[in-house]
């Protein structure tokens, strides 16, 4: 299944296992420069092309945070579904994101929790994969997903309060 297609579903005609597949994102070199400059993070593997040539991995290469940053970009977060990400853990970098890479997320629905009439709790394990479909970083996602037609402000902040109790 598209990932469009899952994170437009309602919380309850969710499955547990459920799979979905992002489309793709080339990371660049402006990608890095850019990101450095915005967080700060003027690590020599990322900014500085003589010492990454040195380094173990041979070259400058992604920052893991821009590439969980991106992550959260390829999936569609539909807006009318998706009220907010709860939780981000267990990541895992596995291997370096290089210049050129194409990166998605692999990614399925591992669990399930109805948290009060209007919202769920949807349990995702993202898998972030380059071109070559080498697994560059897993993450545990939390997300607060709207069930049924409820999305006035006053359910949503009630809701989102119950959730920061689990």
């Amino acid at each position: 299944m598209t990932a469009t297609q899952l994170f437009s579903h309602d919380f309850d005609a969710l499955s547990e296992g459920e799979r979905f597949s992002t489309r793709g994102r080339t990371i660049t070199e402006a990608d890095v420069v850019a990101f450095a400059t915005l967080t700060g993070d003027l690590h020599p593997a990322h900014s500085d092309a003589v010492w990454a040539a040195k380094s173990h991995f041979g070259e400058r290469i992604a920052h893991g945070m821009l590439v969980i940053s991106y992550a959260v970009g390829l999936v569609p977060l539909d807006p009318e579904r998706i009220v907010a990400l709860r939780r981000l853990g267990d990541v895992v970098f596995k291997q370096p994101t290089r210049f050129g890479d194409t990166i998605r997320v692999d990614g399925h629905i591992a669990q399930l929790n109805v948290v009060s009439d209007e919202m769920g709790l949807v349990g995702c394990v993202w898998k972030i994969v380059n071109q070559h479909d080498k697994t560059v970083a897993r993450a545990n996602v939390d997300v607060l997903w709207r069930r049924g037609d409820s999305s006035g402000p006053e359910l949503v902040a009630e809701s989102v309060g119950e959730a920061a109790a689990l």
